[in-house]
């Protein structure tokens, strides 16, 4: 279901539409959006909190951000840019779907996400309680956020519970499936901080003095992993089956045009939807 719902979420941080809606609210550059944007449910705050809650990103590379953004747009305005270029760029990207699938897929994705416990889940929390927007998009959009922030939290639980830092996250799965070019520099860690990290794995029994991962290592982080679905499985089993899997069904042609708008190779590690 992730590689269904969080590709909708997505277009807030990949599309034209999207980027050029925090433009119109002054927040120009690509960063100022993400962190306004992804921060502003939780208000005017400080670095500190986001740095805890986004987890994989370099303290520094957030205040340079944070608080600074809220001169430039307050939440209230980064939260309307956000929602309307999310919307915008979803308009441009399913006008071949029926209108009455999208409806259905918003109100069973709406649904999903009613369902989510936020207990200890902070960014899954505060974007559940932001007003429930009018239209199917906005509806589908919103609910998809929800998901994946809620889905996030449990993540970062998990890998905490590991024992594993953000650097030390990052620079494992740099080692197996994703490529340090594209994520280092986006999260901002230097090259002595990565070093580090990859030092502790060496140490911990997760890397091999040549860098390659070991099979301990990849039966922990697969732990991780399913630690993580356990955490999000409560919204399609309170769906059942069937709808879940009608769910499924009408989100596979949104999502796969969702995709098309995110790099091949994306931070955020997204397959193609599957079936």
């Amino acid at each position: 279901m992730w590689t269904h719902f969080e590709p909708v979420h997505a277009v807030t941080y990949f599309h034209p539409r999207s980027r050029a809606a925090y433009e119109a609210v002054g927040l120009r550059g690509y960063w100022r959006g993400y962190f306004a944007g992804r921060a502003a449910p939780l208000g005017p705050v400080e670095a500190a909190p986001v740095i805890a809650a986004f987890f994989n990103f370099a303290p520094t590379m957030v205040s340079r951000a944070l608080p600074s953004v809220w001169k430039l747009a307050s939440p209230e305005e980064s939260l309307r840019a956000r929602l309307t270029g999310a919307v915008q760029a979803l308009a441009e990207l399913t006008y071949a779907q029926p209108e009455d699938h999208v409806a259905e897929a918003a109100d069973l994705l709406e649904e999903a996400a009613g369902a989510l416990d936020h207990a200890g889940r902070v960014l899954g929390a505060v974007n559940a309680a932001l007003p429930r927007a009018e239209w199917p998009l906005a509806r589908l959009w919103q609910a998809a956020t929800t998901l994946r922030e809620h889905r996030g939290d449990g993540h970062v639980a998990a890998l905490v519970a590991a024992g594993l830092d953000p650097v030390e996250t990052l620079a494992w799965r740099c080692r197996v499936d994703l490529s340090r070019e594209l994520l280092q520099t986006r999260r901002g860690w230097t090259d002595e901080e990565w070093a580090a990290a990859t030092g502790r794995l060496v140490e911990r029994g997760w890397l091999t003095g040549d860098g390659q991962p070991t099979e301990r290592a990849r039966v922990a982080f697969r732990a991780v992993e399913d630690a993580t679905d356990e955490a999000a499985a409560r919204p399609w089993r309170v769906l059942g089956p069937d709808r879940a899997h009608r769910l499924r069904e009408l989100l596979a042609p949104i999502a796969v045009a969702c995709r098309t708008v995110l790099p091949a190779a994306n931070p955020i590690g997204l397959p193609a939807p599957t079936d």
